[in-house]
């Protein structure tokens, strides 16, 4: 367990069935400039989902025409980046993901500007691939890269 101190917050969130990268500082400026909309910091996620991905969703993931429920309202999600990746390199996540021998799973990264309620999840859904796992990769230039679980690094923000 880590001791932080009481001026210590989170930037932005993970939800309780996602894992990754988890920025925590106590500067309000550098907290204010990742997560403003102006700013358009990318956030890179791998994303495991049922069946296997195909080219066709890929494209429309990275149209920025998709349409999600937000706040009780629909939002037209900006153009995200996105490619399939082999499976990455990590622990399996614990409790396991639902697993259907009939169906297969496939891995996706996507890396998003804007950060809606489980916005990655509703627009894998819409595509038709719902999404097992989700891991935060990366904010920006900061990522999990060479971390293990449960690590925690201390760093120097740039201005």
């Amino acid at each position: 367990m880590y001791k932080f101190p009481k001026d210590v917050y989170s930037v932005g969130r993970l939800d309780k069935d996602s894992e990754g990268l988890l920025l925590l500082t106590n500067d309000n400026r550098f907290k204010t400039r990742i997560l403003s909309p102006e700013s358009k910091k990318w956030k890179t996620y791998w994303v495991q989902v049922e069946g296997q991905i195909t080219q066709q969703a890929i494209h429309e993931l990275e149209e920025g025409k998709i349409s999600i429920s937000h706040k009780e309202a629909v939002f037209t999600v900006s153009p995200a980046i996105c490619k399939e990746i082999n499976a990455p390199k990590i622990a399996d996540r614990i409790p396991p993901i639902r697993y259907r021998k009939s169906i297969p799973t496939s891995w996706i990264e996507i890396k998003i500007s804007e950060g809606k309620n489980r916005q990655v999840r509703k627009m894998t859904a819409a595509v038709g691939f719902p999404t097992l796992r989700l891991i935060r990769q990366a904010i920006d230039t900061i990522s999990i890269d060479d971390m293990q679980l449960g690590e925690v690094r201390e760093f120097q923000p740039i201005n």
